[in-house]
C-alpha cells in the first residue's frame, strides 16, 4: 500500500444501499490499477464493503483500502427506505470520523470522487482544496430531473394528479417522458422528506463540482449529453463501467449457462429484479401464470424466500422448458445467444447490461428512476415494452412475452437494441470516448492536488 504522504491521496466516498457502490467501487479500481503510485481510499458501510470484497477473489490493487463507515442501521434491518433514512441521521460525520483516521495514515485527501447523491463530498474536497469528482451511477433522465427539479415545481405544481400525464417538453432530452414518469419526491411523493431533500441539494450542488462522471455512453442520450455539457464544469461519460472494467466472471453455481446451451436462439425471457426489489406475492403469482400460459421458456432469478408464492405445481408443469434459480450471472446469461428477452425492473446498471448484450426489454418499474428508464427503453429507444399498468397480471404477461420474442414488432425492437449495442461497446474499445474519457479523469485525479 502507498503510504507516503508526499503523494496524492485519492478518498472515494460510496452510498451503500443498493447497487450504488459497485460502480463506485469499479471505477475505484480501474484507477488505482492506472495509478499504482497514488494512494486511494475507499470510505463504505461494513456490509456494502464486505458484499464488494467477497466477489473479488483476486484481491484489490495494493494502492487501495477499503474502510468501513458506520451506517446507523442495526443488524437485520431490511427495509431500503429505514436504512437510508438512519444512515442520512449520521451522515456526513460519518464519513469525516473514518477519514481523518485514513489521512492520518496516507496524507491529506486531494482529490474526492463521491456517488453524486452524497452531495456534501463538495464540502468535504473544499475544506481540504482538493478537487470534487461525482459519479451518477442512475440514468441520464432521472439526473435530469433533479437538476431541474425546482422549475418541474414551479411548472407542474406539486401533487397535481391532473398533470402527471403531460409531457416533460420543458427539459431538454426528456421531450418523450411524462411528469409522471418522475422519481418520487421531484413533484409526487413526499417532497420533504430527508432522502427527497438528499437529491433535491444533490441538483443544485452538483453544477459545482470539478467534474461529474456519469455511467453512460457518448450517444445513447444525445440531447442530454449537450444539456450536461453545458450545466457541468465538465462532464464525461465513462460507460458502460461494467464493459469498461468488468468484473472476474461469476462462478456457475446453478447450471443457468449449461441449461441456456439446450435452449434455441433468441427463444428465453430472462427474468431478474435486482438485489433489492421483490414483487408482491399476489404479482409473482400472476407472473408464473402467465409464464405458464404463454409457452414461453424462462430462466428466473427468484429469491428462495419467494418461492411459496409461486402457484401450487408450477415448477412440476414448466419443469424442461423453465428454470427458476436463487441466483444467476446476470451478464453471462444476457450475452448467451439463447436469451431473447430480460424482464427487469429497470434498474439503470440492468439497462445498461441488456443494452450492452443487445437484448430487448420487458420493464416493470418500481421506484427511483426506474420508471423514466423504462419510459426511455419503450418510447425512446424502442428496444422493448413497459407494463402500463406498473403491475403485471397473467394476461399482459402472455401479451408482452408474445410481442417480444414471436412478432415483427419484437424482431424490430431486437435490431434497434443491437445498434444501441454497437453503440455502448464502441465507446469502451480501444480509442473510444468512454476510454477517452477515463484517460482523461486519470490524468484530472491524479495530477490535480485541488479545484
Amino acid at each position: 500500500m502507498v503510504s507516503a504522504k508526499s503523494v496524492p491521496h485519492v478518498a472515494f466516498l460510496a452510498f451503500p444501499f443498493g447497487t450504488h457502490a459497485s460502480p463506485l467501487f469499479s471505477l475505484a479500481r480501474a484507477l488505482a490499477a492506472d495509478a499504482p503510485s497514488t494512494a486511494f481510499s475507499f470510505f463504505n458501510s461494513a456490509r456494502s464493503n464486505s458484499s464488494l470484497l467477497q466477489s473479488l477473489p483476486s484481491g484489490l490493487p495494493p494502492n487501495l483500502r477499503t474502510f468501513d463507515v458506520p451506517d446507523n442501521v442495526p443488524e437485520g434491518t431490511w427495509l431500503p427506505p429505514v436504512e437510508v433514512r438512519l444512515f442520512l441521521e449520521v451522515t456526513p460525520g460519518n464519513f469525516l470520523e473514518t477519514m481523518a483516521a485514513a489521512e492520518g495514515e496516507f496524507g491529506r485527501v486531494t482529490c474526492v470522487v463521491g456517488d453524486a447523491f452524497l452531495w456534501f463530498a463538495g464540502d468535504v474536497a473544499a475544506e481540504r482544496g482538493a478537487s470534487w469528482v461525482a459519479l451518477w451511477t442512475g440514468g441520464p433522465c432521472s439526473l435530469a430531473a433533479h437538476l431541474y427539479t425546482d422549475l418541474l415545481r414551479d411548472t407542474f405544481g406539486v401533487e397535481d394528479q391532473a398533470r402527471a400525464n403531460d409531457l416533460l417538453d420543458i427539459i431538454p432530452g426528456l421531450q418523450s417522458l411524462r411528469v409522471g414518469d418522475l422519481p418520487e419526491g421531484v413533484v409526487f411523493g413526499n417532497i420533504k422528506s430527508a432522502f427527497a431533500d438528499l437529491l433535491h441539494q444533490m441538483g443544485q450542488k452538483l453544477p459545482h463540482a470539478t467534474c461529474v462522471v456519469i455511467n453512460t455512453s457518448d450517444g445513447l442520450n444525445p440531447e442530454l449529453d449537450l444539456d450536461f455539457q453545458a450545466k457541468f464544469k465538465k462532464c464525461l461519460n465513462v460507460g458502460p463501467l461494467s464493459h469498461l472494467f468488468p468484473q472476474p466472471l461469476d462462478p456457475e453455481k446453478h447450471g443457468c449457462l449449461a441449461w441456456l446451451d439446450t435452449q434455441i436462439e433468441a427463444s428465453v425471457v430472462y427474468i431478474s429484479f435486482g438485489t433489492v426489489i421483490m414483487p408482491s406475492p399476489q404479482e409473482l403469482t400472476e407472473m408464473a401464470a402467465g409464464l405458464e400460459a404463454s409457452g414461453v421458456p424462462f430462466l428466473w432469478s427468484l429469491k428462495d424466500m419467494a418461492r411459496k408464492h409461486l402457484p401450487e405445481g408450477f415448477l412440476d408443469r414448466v419443469a424442461g422448458r423453465g428454470l427458476v434459480v436463487p441466483w444467476a450471472p446476470q451478464t453471462q446469461v444476457l450475452g448467451h445467444l439463447a436469451v431473447g428477452a430480460f424482464l427487469t425492473h429497470c434498474g439503470w446498471n440492468s439497462v445498461l447490461e441488456s443494452i450492452s448484450c443487445g437484448v430487448p426489454l420487458i420493464c416493470r418499474p418500481f421506484f427511483g428512476d426506474q420508471c423514466l428508464n423504462a419510459k426511455t427503453v419503450s418510447c425512446v429507444w424502442e428496444i422493448g415494452v413497459a407494463f402500463e399498468s406498473r403491475t403485471m397480471e397473467k394476461e399482459d404477461m402472455v401479451r408482452v412475452l408474445n410481442v417480444v420474442l414471436k412478432t415483427e414488432e419484437g424482431k424490430k425492437m431486437s435490431e434497434k437494441a443491437d445498434k444501441l449495442k454497437t453503440t455502448a461497446l464502441q465507446a469502451t474499445k480501444p480509442g473510444g470516448n468512454s476510454i477517452k474519457n477515463f484517460d482523461t479523469l486519470v490524468k484530472m485525479i491524479v495530477g490535480n492536488h485541488g479545484s
